[in-house]
């Protein structure tokens, strides 16, 4: 009977079954949050995929393969979550100092992946970076870092 009423509900345990995560770890909280930071402005593009696959595989040494399906699992993560907290919390407790402020260097690769920087994936930061004990000072660094590396590709 529980079999049928799943049914009813279009609810397929084949299909969520690999994209749910089983155990939230640091990289997974991580990639959450980049998921979080590039679908703040509504839209998810080409570009902001690209960058935080990129951002997976060369930060977290994973293969094509892997990256892609941490990306799958932060964005079920991600659309699953009520609050940042979550991730903010485990990421606080599991990583030292550089490691957080190096995320947050993650963070601002996602908002500059698609040319703009929109004021809700800024504020995301923001939010992100004070969850994470990361000072403001690191924070706006950082983002002059990276808009620094985007500038200097593009001249």
């Amino acid at each position: 009977m529980f079999d049928q009423i799943k049914s009813l509900l279009g609810f397929d345990e084949s299909e969520t079954a690999t994209e749910e995560p089983t155990v939230l770890d640091k990289n997974l909280a991580a990639a959450a949050l980049m998921v979080h930071v590039i679908a703040a402005d509504g839209e998810i593009t080409d570009e902001e995929e690209a960058k935080l696959n990129q951002v997976l595989h060369n930060h977290y040494a994973l293969s094509d393969t892997e990256a892609k399906s941490l990306a799958n699992q932060a964005k079920f993560a991600q659309s699953s979550a009520t609050d940042l907290y979550g991730f903010t919390s485990l990421l606080k407790r599991d990583m030292s100092e550089d490691e957080r402020i190096l995320l947050v260097e993650d963070l601002w690769e996602m908002v500059f992946a698609d040319g703009s920087v929109h004021e809700f994936e800024d504020n995301v930061v923001w939010r992100v970076a004070e969850l994470l004990g990361v000072h403001s000072r690191h924070r706006m660094t950082l983002k002059q870092r990276v808009m620094g590396r985007i500038e200097e590709a593009n001249d």
